[in-house]
């Protein structure tokens, strides 16, 4: 009988869990982690910090936490890539 080939059915890592997953970026405004999620892996909507814009499913987009993580998941923000490039560039008190 031929080999039939199967989709992999075992658990997927949660790739929120871990900052393995993640790349840490420094700035004048702290240290983040930050996680680019893929447009086939973004399946909600989202608002981002950055132009207060809905990302919506299909979207590439990052995901930001601060790299203390004291809040935990709660930290964690959904930003257009561009929005998150031009933090530097906005006004204060936005996030």
């Amino acid at each position: 009988m031929p080999r039939r080939n199967r989709p992999d059915r075992g658990g997927r890592p949660d790739l929120g869990a871990s900052t393995g997953w993640a790349r840490s970026e420094s700035a004048t405004d702290g240290e983040w982690l930050v996680r680019t999620v893929p447009g086939a892996q973004a399946t909600k909507d989202y608002r981002c910090p950055g132009c207060d814009h809905e990302i919506r499913p299909g979207t590439p987009h990052l995901v930001v936490w601060p790299a203390d993580d004291t809040g935990g998941i709660a930290d964690r923000r959904h930003w257009h890539r561009a929005c998150w490039d031009a933090r530097s560039r906005r006004r204060p008190g936005r996030w």
